[in-house]
């Protein structure tokens, strides 16, 4: 990939404006220096999402989550580092330059812009297609009987691909028939390659058209599948496309939960019944890149596929992949013969009722067995490997109670240390607590700089404290998402708790007094002296205070 020239970075940052940014998702209103409002990120009643202008940062005291504009637009849109700073030059007119200015380079980059124009092109000719003219009206009917409203359907971009050559023959005008077949729109003879189907345009994160998604309306169709996706291409993979993510990455963020159906039109459904987070899995099970763009946004995953065999095991390879990369992982159980849109305003009951992974793979198990002995078999070996966890005991209950004897396991994979062996943790709170304060005084009084540069890292017991310290004392050019959110609730910090210089000497004094008693606690005798000459000097510098 391209890498972004560091000036072009910086204008970025320079010329985002993070009001602006967050007012598009939720109403803020100015406090003094900054400005609150409800966090986009969780459900809340009370305000507890704090911005600062000055400081181009933001933080929520609600679920801990900050950082600066780009780390917002990630987290908004779902996009990496280089696609959020494209997104926000395209929303803060920057013009961005890339290091590798290659001639090959820049070839490559001017044909996936005009095979995305190209796509946006034929998806509003579809649009057109569907909605204005009298080719559309049986497709509109279709929808229609559906239960699919217009305005939902416009929402999704739903079209209409027409009979013969007739996009090809408009969109030569402007592209070659090179671009027409790379974009995956003409076959071989050049005539359409989708024709008198009913159009889903599929967007990446940030809702550019990638490819199409076709459902046969005729059974003269030359198209054999009932569904036909774009040929795999540069820009189309199947595998890595969540249909109707674009639309729904803010409420899976929000809402902290993505629900994984099979269908397009199921997402479409549950969308117009008011229940956003919900993207279909293109009609497979979970990929691994499906699950990381999912894993940018939330942990919680619901999937619903269909009832029958196919269902089962593509729900269960889902679940299998998603539990590995650290999901809580849900499963809602749809009667044979229904889906999500058949009933799309109970399904919020359904996702009440959703199992864990590990009720449902033993419920799966005890079905799927040939006989007891089988089952209590498969079963055992299931709960063997899951973690120590309610949902492994409530399995355990459940296979207990259909086989009518107790399955005898060893102890749950997933062990922890005895809390012997940990720190308290009232105590390491504490701890924490005070290093981010001080680290937030520093952060609103630069001068501390110095203060600061005397306590070395070993006076912070977090490594993402000890890399914030280097970072207030060396500011680098690009750091990492997880420091530009600690820096965030810093300054949110000190702003709300009206962290004075003094009171940020104090702090930066006891944590001083913490290394040092540390040290006396295992010093030698011969080193004890000078110890405790240290620690009444710090004590007394911090009595000043008082």
């Amino acid at each position: 990939m391209a890498r972004l020239k560091d000036e072009s970075v910086e204008a970025v940052k320079a010329a985002a404006n993070i009001v602006d940014l967050v007012e598009a998702r939720t109403r803020l209103r100015k406090v003094g220096g900054r400005y609150t409002g409800l966090c986009p990120f969780h459900e809340e009643r009370t305000p507890s999402f704090s911005v600062s202008f000055d400081r181009g940062t933001y933080h929520c005291f609600g679920c801990g989550v900050g950082g600066d504009a780009i780390s917002f637009v990630r987290e908004t849109e779902g996009l990496d580092f280089v696609g959020a700073i494209e997104w926000l030059a395209d929303r803060f007119h920057v013009q961005v330059e890339y290091d590798d200015a290659s001639p090959h380079a820049d070839e490559q980059r001017r044909r996936r812009e005009r095979m995305r124009a190209l796509l946006e092109q034929a998806a509003a000719f579809y649009e057109r297609t569907l909605w204005d003219s009298e080719h559309g009206a049986s497709a509109r009917e279709y929808l229609a009987s559906r239960g699919l409203g217009e305005e939902v359907c416009r929402e999704f971009r739903l079209g209409l691909s027409p009979a013969g050559a007739t996009l090809a023959r408009k969109a030569r005008e402007k592209f070659s028939a090179g671009e027409l077949a790379a974009a995956g729109l003409v076959t071989r003879r050049g005539t359409d390659y989708f024709q008198r189907r009913l159009m889903f345009p599929l967007a990446d994160a940030r809702g550019r058209v990638i490819g199409f998604q076709a459902r046969k309306l005729h059974e003269d169709d030359p198209l054999r599948g009932k569904y036909v996706n774009s040929p795999e291409g540069e820009l189309f993979h199947k595998s890595s496309v969540l249909y109707g993510f674009n639309l729904a990455r803010g409420a899976i963020a929000k809402q902290d939960r993505a629900i994984v159906v099979e269908g397009n039109t199921d997402v479409i459904a549950l969308r117009q019944a008011k229940l956003e987070p919900v993207v279909a899995s293109m009609g497979t099970a979970l990929t691994e890149r499906q699950l990381s763009e999912l894993s940018r946004l939330t942990s919680r995953v619901f999937l619903c596929f269909d009832a029958d065999a196919a269902g089962e095991d593509a729900t269960l390879r889902g679940m299998e992949l998603a539990l590995r990369q650290g999901f809580d992982v849900r499963v809602v159980a749809l009667p044979k013969g229904k889906d999500p849109a058949d009933e799309p305003e109970t399904f919020e009951q359904r996702l009440a009722d959703a199992e864990s992974y590990a009720v449902h793979r033993v419920r799966l198990e005890l079905a799927r067995a040939r006989d007891r002995q089988h089952a209590y078999l498969r079963v055992q070996d299931v709960l063997n490997d899951l973690p120590e966890s309610p949902e492994r005991h409530e399995a355990w209950r459940l296979a207990n109670d259909q086989l009518g004897l107790t399955v005898q396991l060893r102890a749950a994979a997933g062990g922890t240390t005895s809390a012997g062996d940990a720190m308290s943790p009232r105590l390491v709170g504490v701890g924490e607590k005070l290093e981010r304060s001080a680290l937030a005084g520093v952060r609103a009084h630069p001068a501390l700089g110095r203060v600061l540069a005397e306590l070395g890292p070993e006076h912070f017991d977090s490594e993402l404290h000890r890399q914030a310290r280097d970072e207030l004392l060396t500011p680098s050019k690009a750091p990492e998402p997880e420091l530009v959110s600690l820096l965030a609730g810093l300054d949110a910090l000190a702003e709300k708790e009206g962290i004075d210089e003094e009171t940020a000497k104090q702090m930066l004094l006891r944590l001083r007094e913490r290394r040092l008693r540390r040290e006396f606690e295992g010093a030698d005798e011969a080193d004890l002296s000078e110890l405790q000459h240290k620690l009444a000097e710090v004590r007394t510098a911090i009595r000043e205070f008082a």
